[in-house]
């Protein structure tokens, strides 16, 4: 039976309430040829559970997914091995099910994995305080800037070409609501720096810029020292804040807070957390400590209680939209809890030592992976200094050889093409991510395919 507790009237009574003629009214800001006009062709109005789950399963079969094949996909999502101690450990009662720590009485265990998580993120960016995660990297991204604008009472933000054009997309659309001013730039292939725009960056600061945003390694993979960026924008009063991507990178290379960066957010889905077609992810957060009260999201802090016996509670809440409203620092009252308790389990199993190999593996199968590539006919290395991803500019259109390479079976990067449609100048870029879990055998198998689509 269906549960409709709502009479056409009282529909209407809301309708007016809110000054709407129809329900079709409250869609008008979705575009027409975006709106479901009819039933779907094809597909029928009802079908038996059997016969869904039947169907389901054949459309899944079409797909051909990260675990068999070689896989050399990247920009901002990773395939990595996760332990399954750590699949084990999460669906465990207790964390699965657990709901927001309010009561610390009742919620030790799950406030303590957070208070853990925070110290994690916040050694592993060089910063003085982390959060409790964020959604994923992309929105963490747009609260650092709002955060930025906060601490500095400007409104103007300068993103840099090697940013994540999903982050740059989400961070316009979310301006278009509260006037921020983003300047933007699309990236170059720059033989030895691709991406890198650090003279435009360092020229553009001025007194009226709150932050200027740049991501190490960079959509293209390139790895840059952000210490003189961050001079600069101290020096202008703004703040400097840093996108990680793939954090496994800071394994190996210098953290952005030892850069000088002011906060430091991203993508935490490299450790602990599968590719899951795209989500749910974990946004890590992390800032100086004397911003802390302008940062957003959920903050575990460690206290003792009346017995004298260490204890852990959400601290600073004042910030929160549950208590503050519209005085929030962020409508963002909750946080990525499972995905960044598997985030911490994975790299608690790895240790300082482990993350440091797992980083030193990453980048050595990245070197011989980009030696072996770039000896292909027509094809350039453009990176000079990358971690486990890097930038081939092909002698043909890369969107087109991506495309066939995976119709044989090999998942072979990511085509600029794709990322950036509207920009003919990349339409030949093709970016390749190598972790742990690619072999020889991959690349030598991605070599020979790519090889023979230059030559077709």
């Amino acid at each position: 039976m269906r549960y409709l507790p709502l009479t056409d009237s009282d529909r209407q009574a809301m309708l007016a309430t809110i000054g709407a003629g129809s329900i079709d009214d409250l869609f008008v800001d979705v575009p027409a040829e975006a709106r479901l006009s009819g039933p779907i062709a094809g597909l029928a109005p009802h079908a038996s559970e059997l016969a869904v789950e039947r169907h389901m399963s054949k459309l899944a079969r079409r797909n051909l997914s990260a675990g068999e094949a070689p896989f050399f996909l990247g920009c901002g999502a990773y395939k990595h091995h996760v332990p399954a101690s750590v699949d084990h450990l999460i669906q465990r009662g207790e964390f699965l099910t657990s709901y927001t720590p309010y009561q610390p009485e009742i919620a030790q265990g799950t406030l303590q994995a957070l208070f853990e998580f925070q110290t994690q993120v916040a050694r592993l960016f060089g910063c003085d305080v982390a959060n409790a995660s964020m959604y994923d990297g992309s929105t963490a991204c747009w609260e650092a800037i709002t955060m930025a604008r906060r601490v500095t009472k400007r409104a103007k933000a300068i993103l840099s070409a090697g940013l994540h054009p999903h982050y740059v997309s989400l961070a316009k659309t979310m301006a278009r609501f509260t006037g921020d001013q983003l300047d933007s730039a699309a990236p170059s292939l720059t033989p030895g720096a691709p991406g890198d725009d650090m003279a435009r960056l360092l020229d553009a600061i001025d007194g009226e810029t709150s932050c200027v945003v740049v991501q190490n390694p960079n959509i293209l993979g390139h790895v840059a020292d952000l210490s003189e960026l961050a001079a600069r924008c101290h020096e202008k009063g703004a703040l400097l804040i840093a996108v990680v991507t793939e954090p496994v990178a800071l394994g190996a290379v210098r953290s952005p807070g030892e850069m000088g960066a002011d906060i430091v957010v991203g993508e935490g889905q490299s450790i602990g957390v599968g590719l899951n077609f795209g989500g749910p992810y974990v946004g890590l957060f992390a800032c100086a400590e004397k911003y802390v009260r302008q940062m957003p999201g959920r903050l575990a802090g460690v206290t003792t209680d009346a017995d004298g016996q260490r204890g852990f509670v959400l601290t600073l809440s004042t910030r929160e939209q549950h208590i503050r409203r519209e005085k929030a620092t962020s409508n963002i009252c909750t946080n990525a809890g499972l995905c960044a308790l598997a985030f911490s389990i994975h790299l608690t199993l790895l240790g300082e030592t482990g993350l440091r190999r797992l980083a030193t593996l990453n980048h050595a199968n990245a070197v011989a992976a980009a030696d072996r590539l770039a000896k292909l006919p027509g094809v350039e290395l453009l990176n000079t200094a990358f971690f486990n991803e890097f930038t081939l500019k092909l002698p043909v259109e890369a969107r087109p050889v991506v495309r066939s390479l995976a119709d044989k079976g090999i998942l072979g990067g990511v085509s600029l093409g794709r990322l950036y449609p509207g920009e003919p100048t990349l339409a030949n870029g093709l970016v390749v991510a190598v972790t742990e879990t690619v072999t020889g055998e991959d690349v030598e198998a991605l070599a020979q395919a790519l090889e023979a689509e230059i030559a077709a």
